[in-house]
């Protein structure tokens, strides 16, 4: 069986990749020409028996992921398929399970999860064999690498469509941290369990390491690889140093490994990042790695809202995707704080997608900007169905207008009769707009 790079390279166009052209309204060979130069993926495990194949990429619409998943304070499955649900209606493109706490727990929420979903599911291996490790010997840095590549194996066989892989924690970058003051140090908990492991054992990170091990893997059940951003800054304060790009640099030099074993490759990027410095971090990334999709957490612009990093994440997203990101991962007002509740996924995935469309609009998306005419003419006529119904959440909007204006005025409870756009276009004669 062909990958998706494999097929795009031979010029065939798997029905995955005509879905994708459909929806987003391309051309089939030009979106071909882009999987085949690692400038787009395709996310379309083929065991995940749901899924809606989603294209990330050059050329291709900003998409959204929203976190899910259990921890060991928390385990409700219940709870994280509910919220699998929200993140979805809210217009997620993609969902990751991060879930942490017991073994068979994460194992019976994965596989729900995927069940259940019909956007693509991405995951974190490490996190499950850092847990089994935990259970059978007792701590983290007790994994084996045998361990952690059957982790890697079964999530695949599973159906998970794209993984986020620590493989640029290196020795490199490890000696690069150790030799810097960094305020916020690791935050990345795959970093964490890495660099664990690293100095415990006193080797080489297994995923870096084996590289050629983990290619052979996502390519024979075709996972796209994420490569994740263990370095990458807690702190604004720790923005663009020497760690954070020791790293890239790394995973500039095995994106090309993996498309030659024709392996689909994005790459992560930083989290927290003050505003003045997201276009360069975001133009670094893609001269460094080679135009691969690149995929940020937030990133967050400044370090002082909590309950309200979903709002700093987007700031720093809108950025980002302007500069050319392809895939922003929400932030929820619960970030640094707690396990976000439903309401908060679907808070994080709303800013996140506010974020993107207005990316999309800096980037010229002619569907973005048909969109926001469509909103505009609807707002000079006082067309409040029509507002509704092309407003990004039709569900918080409706319910706005109901409870702010309960006697049903033609214009709004904030100007009632003086209402500029009825004023101007009675004045105008260009008519009496409608209810």
């Amino acid at each position: 069986m062909s990958t998706q790079l494999e097929s795009a390279r031979l010029g065939r166009y798997s029905w995955q990749l005509q879905a994708v052209a459909e929806a987003e309204q391309l051309d089939p060979e030009a979106l071909r020409r882009r999987v085949a130069a690692g400038q787009a993926v395709i996310l379309a495990n083929p065991a995940h028996k749901t899924l809606v194949p989603c294209g990330i990429g050059q050329g291709l619409r900003v998409k959204v992921n929203a976190n899910l998943g259990t921890s060991g304070v928390l385990t409700d499955l219940a709870l994280e398929l509910a919220k699998l649900e929200v993140a979805v209606a809210a217009g997620a493109d993609t969902v990751m399970d991060l879930s942490t706490g017991a073994a068979a727990p994460m194992e019976l929420a994965r596989r729900e999860i995927l069940a259940r979903s019909r956007v693509p599911v991405g995951t974190v291996p490490v996190y499950q064999a850092a847990v089994e490790a935990m259970e059978q010997r007792g701590s983290v840095v007790e994994m084996t690498a045998d361990a952690l590549f059957s982790v890697i194996e079964r999530q695949a066989a599973d159906g998970v469509d794209f993984i986020t892989v620590h493989c640029g924690v290196n020795r490199a970058a490890l000696d690069v941290l150790q030799s810097t003051g960094r305020v916020a140090s690791v935050v990345s908990r795959g970093g964490a369990f890495t660099l664990a492991w690293m100095l415990h054992h006193h080797r080489e990170n297994p995923l870096y390491a084996e590289f050629d091990r983990l290619l052979d893997i996502a390519r024979r059940h075709d996972v796209t690889l994420s490569l994740g951003d263990g370095m990458r800054p807690g702190s604004v304060v720790d923005a663009s140093d020497a760690a954070q790009v020791t790293e890239l640099v790394t995973l500039g030099q095995l994106v090309p490994r993996a498309r030659a074993a024709g392996v689909q490759v994005m790459v992560e990027g930083p989290g927290h990042v003050p505003l003045h410095q997201v276009r360069a971090n975001v133009e670094l990334a893609k001269s460094l790695c080679h135009g691969a999709p690149f995929y940020v957490l937030g990133p967050l612009v400044t370090d002082i809202a909590p309950g309200y990093d979903h709002i700093t994440a987007a700031i720093g997203g809108a950025i980002a995707a302007w500069a050319g990101a392809d895939f922003l991962c929400y932030v929820t007002p619960a970030e640094h704080l707690g396990l976000p509740t439903a309401e908060h996924v679907r808070e994080g995935v709303m800013a996140a997608r506010i974020a993107a469309h207005a990316a999309g609009l800096a980037r010229g998306d002619a569907a973005a900007w048909a969109a926001d005419l469509t909103m505009s003419s609807a707002r000079k006529a006082l067309d409040w169905p029509g507002q509704l119904k092309v407003a990004l959440d039709a569900e918080r909007a409706s319910s706005l207008r109901r409870a702010l204006n309960p006697d049903g005025t033609r214009a709004c409870s904030m100007c009632g009769e003086l209402c500029a756009m009825d004023m101007v276009a009675k004045a105008l004669g260009t008519g009496t707009p409608r209810c």
